[in-house]
């Protein structure tokens, strides 16, 4: 009777479970308020970038330009006057683009918010026009906004192999320039790979051990920092949670973890400043990852309206004077 009791115990828990978890999951498609407007825009840069531009790096110099050319364009039209950091890279002459809007009472403490702009000679739909997208209606969202420290919105060349972790990387330029002048960088917010979900059942993968501790559905966007950058993971991800209901995991660990150093964090964290990467986790999701099938149709627009959201909360509180910076 006891056993049988149990049984029944255990049946009613786990079908609980499945019930609560299929009507949290209903509950969050229906409550999403999709920004119809945003969703739009985002695609619009995505398929701009990815489909109408294509391939873009120093081995592809014109797509490049093309590309820095139209997120120059974009900040412009919003209002931003654009500065150039120019390198050059294998005979060519490449730029990072700079976004600035100067804070009212701290105008020396800065906070970054970066994505890369190059590809691995594919066409990089989700790495990394998306990153890039949300990079230029981020800058669009906080142009208005009052800010008492100064926010940088800046497009990175060079992100990719065979630049990665290198002194090419446009990141690593601009973070050791930044070190030699001393600039009091508070935060830096790095966006990598932004658009790839899936709703399917262990679709999401990851180093050894840590499917234990998170979601098996891919259908969330992380934070991932190092130790150093513990406060502005847990930081950014209390203010995401206030502006939607999207789901974002968050991960503090040593840089040593398959991935978690895998963009223009890693530079900031050379350089000794807070950082920390939003991702959609890269090749651990998303099968397209350095190929050309990475395409602007592979992509989920509303779900990246909703981490905008999301993000541009975490700025507006990172730019506050009320946080412990």
């Amino acid at each position: 009777m006891v056993r049988i009791m149990r049984l029944l115990i255990l049946i009613i828990l786990i079908v609980s479970s499945i019930w609560g978890w299929k009507f949290w999951s209903k509950s969050f498609r229906n409550s999403l308020k999709y920004e119809s407007e945003l969703s739009r825009l985002l695609k619009s840069h995505v398929i701009t970038l990815s489909h109408q531009i294509g391939d873009r790096n120093v081995f592809s110099i014109d797509a490049l330009n093309q590309s820095a050319d139209y997120i120059t364009k974009t900040f412009n039209s919003i209002g931003y006057k654009t500065e150039f950091q120019y390198y050059t890279c294998r005979g060519a002459k490449i730029k990072n683009i700079i976004a600035t809007k100067i804070g009212v009472s701290n105008p020396s403490f800065i906070i970054i918010v970066g994505a890369h702009y190059d590809t691995c000679f594919n066409v990089g739909a989700d790495d990394n026009a998306s990153a890039v997208a949300a990079l230029l209606e981020l800058s669009r969202f906080m142009f208005n906004k009052k800010t008492d420290k100064t926010l940088k919105f800046i497009a990175f060349v060079n992100e990719e192999p065979p630049f990665f972790k290198s002194d090419n990387m446009g990141s690593m330029v601009y973070a050791k320039k930044a070190k030699e002048k001393n600039e009091d960088i508070k935060a830096a917010i790095i966006l990598e790979m932004l658009g790839f979900y899936n709703e399917k059942p262990f679709s999401q993968r990851y180093p050894p051990l840590f499917g234990f501790f998170f979601p098996s559905k891919a259908n969330f966007i992380a934070a991932i920092g190092n130790f150093k950058s513990q406060w502005l993971v847990k930081m950014v991800v209390k203010s995401f949670k206030k502006a939607t209901s999207f789901p974002i995991e968050y991960l503090t660990t040593f840089s040593f973890v398959p991935g978690v150093d895998f963009s223009d964090n890693w530079s900031f964290w050379k350089m000794g400043y807070p950082a920390i990467m939003i991702t959609d986790t890269a090749f651990y999701r998303n099968p397209h990852y350095h190929t050309n099938s990475d395409t602007y149709e592979t992509l989920n627009y509303e779900y990246m309206a909703e981490i905008v959201k999301g993000i541009a909360e975490s700025l507006i509180d990172l730019t506050s004077d009320a946080p412990p910076l």
